[in-house]
């Protein structure tokens, strides 16, 4: 039985899932890896963490099968988007630790582009907002901050890639520098227009053409791995930043299809087909995937805390020991106490792009403990998950807000999904297999391999788990609602 392997690279942890040939999971392995946070507001990784991780559980996934994965036939890759690395062309050593998306430091750098008048460019042409989450400024700032870094970058010494860029690179043995549409999307260097590389911005912000990878389709050829790696050689066949890789595992392949995945942030994706719908609410217009060279477009809303505030609750304070004690403790928190959680860790997503804010919290009281602060943090993620259905219907408008698919970690909590769909006012789906993003990079990988069936095919296989319908009042509902809002509002830079 031939078996493809989907590499999932996340922001914090790595992990390999082998699919058999009938789009079943056959084995996976992930390992954590060290965040580091140098300053307020800052997010490194470091790259050798990165490929070690990904080497070792791909490795050890493929161990198990017969023949130690002699029948992997591709490899598909998903990633953690818009972290950036920059790398030497000969030794491939990376100049500086990856800059994660979750980083802020370029905050100075985006406002100097507005200053100059380059907002609306970036925005009619990239899809994205001037924000420090995106890895143009990344780049920019390492190359400006790396002790010669910019005159090796203008000789023509370095690269820069997002992570499937990277390893790519790496698995290839420096072969291939490549990446696919939907990670350069997200670099704001890319016209998602007419596909290319946008050589204006890439002019203003200092990043030579020289650094930047070949755009490719999700599903085409990256190269293959070099064969001291795994013992032979495997293509790799599939690529697709993680967020666009979960809309295609989750088939919403039609207009007006959404879904919402809960990782470490939670992003919203609408497909708007062939259309780029212009935002008027602050959310982003990118690809959602590209086939056979024909680009489809999503509206995007992206917040940057989500299971990662489950973490702060872990890590941070000490509450649980585990993040599935989340939901018992938000089930026994005082419903006489209306405690707001605003995760802005690292600023606000959208549709609020702020990248100063700080987290805050509201209403505490002397009784206010474990179970209050756990059902705020939940229900911080389904609050913002509404400020999200909220713009894209105001873009989008009847087409969009329809029954919401969801994946990632949180999906998992019953708690959390319910929550989800009371404050949403809208159904909500779980599928059978809650392994989205991998799901979507191995079919990628698979159908261009000829293993797994086209997009039609692959969309009805998708099957639902779970459909949770609201249970609350439309007055409770907007009381609720209301009282989030008036949080967010306290809690923005620049309020009044």
């Amino acid at each position: 039985m031939k078996h493809v392997l989907a590499i999932d690279q996340g922001t914090t942890s790595s992990r390999a899932i082998l699919f058999d040939e009938k789009l079943r999971i056959a084995g996976m392995e992930q390992q954590e890896f060290t965040q580091h946070f140098p300053q307020s507001g800052w997010v490194e990784h470091d790259p050798d963490d990165i490929w070690r991780t990904t080497l070792e559980t791909c490795r050890k996934v493929m161990g198990k099968l017969p023949g130690g994965g002699v029948n992997v036939a591709a490899i598909g890759i998903t990633n953690q988007r818009e972290t950036t690395l920059v790398w030497d062309a000969d030794t491939g050593e990376c100049v500086h630790r990856a800059i994660v998306w979750q980083d802020r430091r370029t905050a100075d750098i985006c406002r100097g582009l507005k200053q100059r008048g380059l907002e609306e460019t970036i925005i009619s042409r990239t899809g994205l907002l001037l924000d420090p989450y995106f890895s143009g400024t990344k780049v920019k700032w390492i190359l400006d901050n790396v002790e010669g870094a910019r005159a090796r970058a203008d000789a023509g010494k370095l690269r820069f890639g997002t992570v499937d860029c990277y390893l790519i690179w790496r698995l290839t043995g420096g072969e291939v520098h490549a990446t696919d549409a939907t990670n350069a999307a997200r670099t704001m260097l890319f016209d998602i227009r007419n596909g290319q590389w946008d050589a204006e911005i890439c002019a203003e912000l200092g990043v030579p053409l020289s650094m930047l990878p070949d755009v490719r389709d999700c599903a085409a050829e990256f190269g293959v791995t070099d064969a001291g790696l795994f013992g032979h050689a495997i293509p790799i066949l599939g690529v697709a930043g993680d967020q666009q890789a979960a809309t295609i595992g989750q088939a919403c392949f039609e207009r007006g299809m959404m879904k919402s995945t809960y990782g470490t942030g939670c992003f919203a994706l609408l497909n708007t087909g062939d259309q780029m719908v212009r935002s008027h609410n602050r959310l982003l217009t990118t690809i959602a995937y590209q086939l056979d060279g024909k680009r489809t477009y999503a509206l995007e809303g992206s917040i940057f805390i989500a299971g990662a505030v489950v973490q702060w609750l872990r890590d941070g304070l000490g509450i649980i020991a585990d993040a599935a004690e989340t939901q018992a403790l938000a089930e026994k928190a005082d419903p006489n106490q209306h405690v707001y959680l605003v995760p802005a860790f690292t600023g606000l997503g959208a549709p609020y792009w702020d990248a100063e804010a700080r987290g805050a919290i509201y209403g505490l009281t002397r009784g206010t403990g474990p179970a209050e602060f756990s059902r705020a943090a939940l229900e911080s993620v389904g609050y913002q998950t509404r400020d999200l259905l909220e713009a894209m219907r105001a873009d989008w408008g009847a087409e969009g807000g329809g029954t919401l698919r969801v994946d990632g970690g949180m999906s998992a909590s019953d708690w959390a999904m319910q929550f989800l769909a009371d404050i949403t006012g809208a159904p909500v789906d779980r599928p059978a297999v809650l392994e989205t993003t991998a799901l979507g990079a191995a079919w990628l990988a698979g159908m261009r391999a000829g293993i797994y069936p086209d997009q039609a095919g692959f969309a009805k296989t998708w099957a639902v788990d779970t459909t949770y319908s609201s249970t609350m009042d439309t007055a409770t509902r907007e009381t609720k609602y209301a009282g989030w809002k008036d949080a967010v509002a306290r809690t923005l830079s620049n309020r009044d």
